[in-house]
């Protein structure tokens, strides 16, 4: 890789170690399928004759190929049900033949619904673009891959093989239809490892062998899938081990890329934004925490050290959430209580990914608080009193703040006076720290500025309902908010999508979070 290193900082591999297991929960699977698919390709590299700098493409391309699998969870979840389901399902399905992605859909439309229900949804499936929906996924997903793969400063041998992970052998994938060796061979190893890793865990080195005999000649090359069956064995030695989190580390080639200081904050940036596109109502949400808690802390007293590790903690907080389905995070009516329990978890998530890498584990210890309250009703663990420190209540306060001022499926946006009453109530009661709160709402009235240019030529108006359509609203429901027609709101979602070169809600999403656009205040709004 072209790019220096330095002798101190986080390795870039550490992160995105921490990132590939909520990747992995994200995808239906367990933690650590991403890294030991990662060992998988590596060795099968290093057997099939690639050298350094290839190995090390494959090393990163492993580690960033799924990333962008979330992005569209709200049009999955909205169409097939539990979006982690679908996605576990994917890897058991080889998608030849003319008829193979048509029964895979019509097999998930509607998953978890009565029968009536699911062809309702068919219809609507069919009616609301859905089709066209679904053949965007794909793309959808290397795409924010590539996006960020560009922010993390990676090369474009990089961005090349993540851009050609979803390509088949026989031509029969995305994004180009390249086939044979048009497909990059550091792509063709990450999409079998990913692949033999599943059936192998389920089955065995029999099943893994088995699976890539049968896709060969189709998804996968033949060549690599003969060196694979010749190797099996060896390949996946020590893969039944407790954690692969050290072996991977030590397996990348070369020296390895350590971050400064600030690329470290820019890299934190980039994985809050693609976290938080988990869902069109959380779109900004981590980054608009950070701030937040970051100039709370200022008020607070706290030293500018402790202030810039809130940020940070703010970041990461809510990496947790790519462990709950869009089912829960985009239902409007009431969670059952088993529906309640799997969000009460995403805390312990967020700190559980973050404990693997020593490095980054001490903002897990402040993440794992935000919902934490100090008359113990809070979770995951229930910890009261003195068991929360400074940072965990001020980021506490600050989530709690940002989430009421936001809207959710199941209540509209509250106003920054509702939203500063109920949070002096919650003190009252006992629950957030008065400290803590007062230092927010401090924070929260120095925060607001109006921009008055906007990125790719947006108008203000344009911003608005770009916002908007980021967080899942229909035009209808765009054009009720802002109070114009919906032949207007047509002809702004035109203009916009135009001007930021993309097709759907979930790349207008994607701008919008990188650009920081989800929390920005318009001059049409004040």
């Amino acid at each position: 890789m072209a790019r220096e290193t330095v002798a101190g900082g986080v390795r870039l591999a550490e992160l995105l170690g921490v990132m590939s297991l909520g990747v992995d929960l994200g995808m239906g699977q367990p933690m650590e399928h991403v890294l030991r698919q990662c060992l998988i390709a590596l060795r099968l590299a290093e057997r099939a004759g690639l050298e350094e700098p290839e190995r090390l493409v494959v090393f990163y391309t492993s580690l960033l190929a799924w990333v962008g699998c979330h992005v569209d969870a709200y049009e999955q979840a909205k169409w097939f049900g539990d979006d982690r389901a679908l996605k576990a399902d994917f890897r058991r399905v080889d998608f030849s033949g003319p008829t193979a992605q048509r029964m895979f859909i019509v097999r998930h439309l509607g998953t978890g619904k009565s029968a009536f229900e699911r062809v309702g949804v068919g219809v609507d499936f069919v009616r609301g673009g859905g089709i066209q929906a679904a053949r965007d996924m794909i793309s959808n997903h290397w795409r924010a891959a590539d996006d960020l793969a560009e922010r993390l400063g990676l090369d474009a041998a990089v961005r090349r093989s993540v851009g050609q992970t979803f390509e088949r052998w026989d031509g029969a994938g995305v994004p180009t239809g390249a086939k044979g060796a048009d497909v990059l061979t550091t792509s063709q190893l990450v999409s079998l490892a990913d692949v033999v890793e599943v059936f192998h865990r389920a089955g065995g080195i029999d099943a893994a062998v088995g699976v890539a005999r049968r896709r060969s000649g189709t998804q996968f090359a033949p060549q690599l899938v003969d060196l694979f069956c010749r190797e099996a064995r060896q390949l996946f030695a020590d893969l039944a081990t407790p954690t692969s989190w050290d072996a991977v580390l030590a397996a990348e080639p070369g020296s390895g890329i350590r971050l400064s200081d600030a690329e470290l904050v820019a890299a934190l940036e980039a994985v809050a934004d693609f976290v938080d596109l988990k869902s069109p109502f959380t779109v900004g949400h981590s980054r608009a925490v950070a701030d937040l808690a970051a100039a709370a802390a200022r008020h607070h007293g706290l030293s500018e050290a402790e202030a810039h590790t809130v940020r940070r903690a703010g970041l990461v907080h809510d990496l947790g959430r790519l462990g709950v389905p869009n089912t829960i995070w985009d239902k409007p009516g009431a969670l059952t209580e088993v529906e309640t329990e799997r969000v009460r978890m995403h805390p312990y998530l967020s700190e559980r990914m973050l404990a693997f890498s020593g490095a980054l584990a001490p903002l897990g210890a402040i993440a794992v608080q935000h919902h934490e309250r100090l008359d113990g009703s809070g979770y995951p663990r229930g910890l009261a009193g003195d068991a929360l420190d400074p940072a965990g209540r001020i980021l506490a306060a600050a989530d709690t703040y940002r989430a009421w001022l936001e809207p959710r499926p199941h209540r509209p946006a509250g106003t920054v006076e509702q939203v500063a009453t109920r949070l002096r109530a919650e003190v009252r009661g006992g629950r957030l720290d008065g400290g803590a709160v007062d230092a927010v709402l401090r924070a929260a009235g120095h925060r607001v500025s109006v921009r008055t240019q906007w990125p790719a030529g947006l108008t203000a108006r344009e911003v608005q309902v770009l916002q908007l359509v980021a967080r899942g609203l229909s035009n209808r429901q765009i054009a009720d908010e802002l109070v114009i027609s919906r032949k207007t709101v047509g002809n702004h979602v035109e203009h916009i999508y135009t001007k930021i070169g993309v097709s759907n809600r979930a790349l207008a999403s994607l701008f919008a979070s990188r650009h920081a656009l989800m929390n920005a205040v318009t001059a049409d709004s004040i």
